[in-house]
């Protein structure tokens, strides 16, 4: 008589080998998005660039013009100072890319040809073509 069960298949686990195929993948994966994540941050932003030492400059015009502003005026600049102050403390040095970019190069090929990233592709998210030539990925398949 038929049972109304599924059957169960054999104990279904993963051999040693999948499993390392596995995290090396996740761990290719993590090496592109960090690095691509670091390069989109550090990417310039339109406009002029802003030093810190032209936000003090800034800041210390400010602290000039309060000497003087009154209670009203007071307020806008101190909302004025409280804003510049906070673009300065985020002005600080920018991300190292050196180990991010070493992990890039060890992991990109794979990780490309896995998921069938062509080197336009690459170029199109921000890869040098230095960090591309480094990882061994030509512009021609």
């Amino acid at each position: 008589m038929p049972s109304d069960k599924p059957e169960q298949s054999a104990s279904r686990s993963m051999s040693a080998e999948h499993k390392a195929a596995l995290a090396q993948g996740r761990e290719a994966s993590r090496a592109v998005r960090r690095y691509l994540d670091a390069l989109e941050a550090s990417r310039p932003k339109r406009g002029r660039k802003r030093t810190p030492q032209s936000i003090q400059k800034q800041l210390d015009e400010i602290e000039a013009q309060l000497q003087s502003a009154s209670a009203f005026e007071k307020l806008s600049l101190l909302s004025e100072a409280e804003r510049l102050q906070t673009s300065l403390d985020q002005l600080g040095p920018g991300e190292d890319l050196g180990p991010l970019r070493d992990e890039f190069i060890k992991h990109a090929t794979t990780y490309g040809e896995a998921k069938g990233i062509s080197y336009a592709s690459w170029r199109a998210a921000g890869v040098s073509a230095a960090d591309l030539k480094a990882a061994g990925i030509a512009r021609t398949r």
